[in-house]
This record gives C-alpha cells, structure tokens and sequence, in this order.
C-alpha cells in the first residue's frame, strides 16, 4: 500500500490524542467533515474557523477519501 502525504494534515499523540488535526490547530478532519455532512458550506466553515483556509478543507477531504480507499 503506497502512504500518500497530507502536509495540511499532522497527528501527535499530545493534540485530541493523536487524531488527525489540521497542522496548527486543533480542529481535527472528523470535526470538519462532520459539519460538512451536517450541511456546512465552506464558506460557513471559513467564516466560524478564520485560521483554516480553502486549502485545508480540501486537505481534509483528501485525508478522508485516502483512509477510506485504504480499507
């Protein structure tokens, strides 16, 4: 199985023990992609979260669509 990175996306057992989180915060992928499925747009998330960007949405996305593939 080939590890594919995700530089927006870090894991440390001393942040939400060791959930994957968007570097520099502590708002793990599960957080976000829950509201996303809770009906957030990206611009709600933008607007309530002013330190993630576009990018790290999509980062989060990408992170959960690679462990999904990955089962």
């Amino acid at each position: 199985m080939i590890m594919i990175e995700h530089p927006r996306i870090s894991r440390s057992s001393d942040v939400l023990a060791g959930k994957p989180v968007i570097r520099g915060t502590r708002l793990s992928v599960e957080f976000v992609i829950g509201l996303l499925a809770d009906g957030w747009t990206e611009a709600d998330i933008l607007t309530n979260y002013p330190d993630v960007s576009h990018d790290d949405v999509i980062a989060c996305l990408a992170y959960a669509r690679d462990k999904l593939s990955a089962e």
